[in-house]
């Protein structure tokens, strides 16, 4: 494996209260984002709103539909539908249909007809709402389980805690910068999971192999030179695959346009946080309960 660090011996470890208090300043910076905008922000999948479908009389670019939305002041999701004519248009407000198919015909310069118009409830949204929560806990749950089974319960505990953590800092932020959450954002969110989970697991599974060195009675002083030695042999594989993942994404947020601009956006933010929970939290978290379990044994 190609390595950008020769033997580190980084004390991650030993500077792992410093790690938990700026895990707790973002933590709390997302709690300030989230009350300060009035709760999350949903989309209309989410919170209902209308839907339209509209056909251009000849093939239109989607950025001269967003740009002829964005002018009669309409905030909407916009995308392309079969072919270059059609578009499906949903927004939050009460507007009426045949005055944006007006609008845009006369912003266009081309006939517009009107194919479409749905209203998407609210008790759907709610369901949708209950549907994503139920999709990311469970993720959870099972993950912890697995690793429960692989490791040990504190490694799964530990792993759990740091994805929790991950998940809550980039809705915080993402929130705190007025973004909606979709059910694309959600699915971005479900990749976050599995990417940090990655990740743990291949410092868990380091750890384990350096703590059978030393049999079932591992000596006290040893503990955290232990993991920091899992955590900086895994430092070149972490920080490489994390790098060429935000290289993708990084292209995504400049060529990818507005449709899925959010998505890769949730992406980044996960993977910079999740590359830096696995390398400062997991290990802190399973090491400071080993040491209390042996204190508490000891009294």
């Amino acid at each position: 494996m190609i390595a950008i660090f020769r033997n580190p011996n980084i004390n991650f470890l030993g500077n792992r209260k410093k790690a938990y208090i700026f895990s707790l300043i973002l933590i709390i910076i997302g709690i300030i984002g989230i009350i300060a905008r009035g709760g999350f922000k949903y989309g209309i999948d989410f919170t209902g709103g209308t839907l339209i479908q509209v056909r251009f009389e000849k093939a239109l670019d989607i950025a001269v539909v967003r740009k002829a939305i964005s002018d009669i002041g309409l905030n909407a999701e916009i995308q392309s539908f079969g072919d270059a004519n059609t578009y499906i248009i949903k927004y939050h407000v009460e507007s009426d249909a045949d005055e944006i198919v007006s609008s845009l015909s006369k912003a266009t310069g081309l006939a517009v007809s009107l194919e479409r118009n749905e209203t998407v409830g609210p008790s759907v949204g709610k369901e949708l709402q209950k549907k994503a929560f139920v999709a990311i806990f469970v993720g959870l749950v099972l993950m912890l389980l697995y690793i429960w089974f692989r490791f040990d319960f504190k490694f799964g505990l530990g792993a759990i805690i740091a994805l929790f953590h991950d998940v809550f800092i980039t809705i915080g932020i993402y929130t705190l910068l007025g973004k909606e959450i979709t059910i694309p954002i959600v699915a971005a969110l479900l990749t976050i999971l599995g990417y940090s989970i990655n990740d743990s697991i291949v410092i868990s599974d380091r750890i384990r192999e350096h703590l059978k060195k030393f049999g079932k009675v591992i000596p006290y002083g040893k503990v955290e030179e232990i993991f920091n030695r899992a955590v900086n042999d895994t430092l070149s594989r972490t920080i490489i695959t994390s790098f060429t993942t935000l290289l993708v994404l990084l292209s995504i947020l400049i060529f990818g346009g507005p449709v899925i601009f959010d998505f890769a956006f949730a992406l980044a933010i996960g993977v910079i946080i999740g590359t830096y929970s696995s390398i400062f939290v997991v290990a802190a978290l399973v090491v400071d309960w080993m040491q209390f379990q042996r204190r508490k044994a000891k009294s």
